[in-house]
């Protein structure tokens, strides 16, 4: 029997018209890529933890750092190994930190330029801690992370609602603009409250530009639990990310909560991101370079990226602790050396993808 002139126009508009993909597909790689490229991530960090317990002013021999792993501090060098080993840890705790909740902003906002640094996030939350030093007397560190996060939080909110003004509402390079523009209006309003404060000064003028010089065990055990909250909440949001990324019309579709999504993985980011400044400082760039190098390694599936992205960041965190000990002594802070790697790649990103969005 033979085809109606409708159906034969439907088939032929079928055979012709190829299933659109989605925003993506051509970066999605095969799951044994993905856990050789996870393998490789995690034998770099451990390579790199362990030049970073061994390295450092005082040279150590393969003897001291065994006598500093099991606790005998009775020499200058394996007590050097055991004040290496919670700084080594911190930095794998804020570098995972940091990199999950720039994966996390990016992702929310659809923004490529989306960093914790770059969106005033960082700077919120250390104006937060000043504050309440300086005016407060705040000496409790879990008074410290609950008010870097309530900064971070503040300081998101009042980036997303300037850069939401005007027509078009809240585009890529409107948000970075104005991200820039508070994230430099806070750290001159941190360096305002500490200059009269000799008291504190000297105290914060190294947390100021993000470091992880001063870590302790005790530090570690109360930023923990808290990082490991926010990596949860943003891990939990990972599915509806992906579904975020089809454009917010799609994601309602398919029978995403759009709003409830944004506003649980934007908690995640900023949890993440106010702890880790409460104890290192305003570390950035991490949460920019990191996200971009894991998509093009591993692609864009969040269930993927975002513990990819946590080794990553980490190892990237060790690596910029370890060049900062080599290249100068005593040391650089970290938060120097991820400037120097960040800022170039940040105008790579500008002029590569003229701020379109992910």
């Amino acid at each position: 029997m033979s085809l109606s002139e409708r159906e034969r126009t439907s088939v032929a508009t079928t055979t012709a018209t190829p299933p659109v993909a989605a925003p993506g597909a051509a970066l999605r790689r095969p799951a044994a890529v993905r856990l050789l490229w996870l393998l490789v991530a995690l034998g770099v960090l451990a390579a790199l933890c362990a030049a970073s317990v061994a390295i450092g002013v005082r040279a150590v021999s393969f003897g001291d750092i065994l006598a500093g792993l099991t606790g005998h501090t009775d020499d200058i060098a394996p007590a050097a190994v055991a004040a290496r080993l919670p700084r080594t840890a911190l930095a794998v705790l804020v570098g995972a930190a940091l990199a999950m909740s720039g994966t996390s902003m990016q992702a929310v906002t659809r923004n490529p330029l989306a960093d914790p640094g770059i969106l005033g996030v960082s700077g919120g939350a250390a104006l937060a801690v000043v504050i309440g030093i300086a005016f407060f007397g705040m000496s409790d560190p879990y008074a410290f992370i609950a008010v870097a996060i309530a900064g971070s939080a503040a300081a998101a909110v009042f980036v997303y609602a300037v850069g939401s003004l005007g027509r078009g509402g809240a585009t890529p390079l409107k948000l970075a603009l104005a991200g820039a523009a508070a994230s430099a209006a806070f750290m001159s309003l941190v360096s305002a409250i500490l200059l009269p404060r000799i008291d504190i000064v000297e105290t914060f003028r190294f947390w100021q530009i993000g470091g992880v010089g001063g870590a302790t065990w005790d530090r570690i055990a109360v930023v923990a639990p808290i990082l490991a909250l926010g990596a949860v909440v943003c891990l939990v949001c990972a599915r509806g990310m992906n579904s975020l990324a089809l454009g917010d019309d799609l994601a309602a579709g398919l029978g995403e909560h759009v709003a409830r999504t944004r506003l649980v993985a934007s908690a995640g980011a900023v949890i993440l991101c106010g702890a880790a400044t409460a104890v290192a400082g305003p570390i950035a760039f991490v949460g920019l370079v990191v996200p971009h190098l894991c998509r093009l390694l591993i692609g864009t599936d969040h269930r993927f990226l975002l513990p990819f992205s946590a080794v990553a960041g980490a190892a990237l965190l060790v690596a910029a602790d370890v060049v900062g000990r080599v290249v100068a002594r005593p040391e650089i802070e970290v938060g120097i050396v991820t400037a120097l790697i960040g800022a170039p790649f940040f105008i790579w990103i500008v002029r590569r993808q003229k701020v379109r969005e992910l």
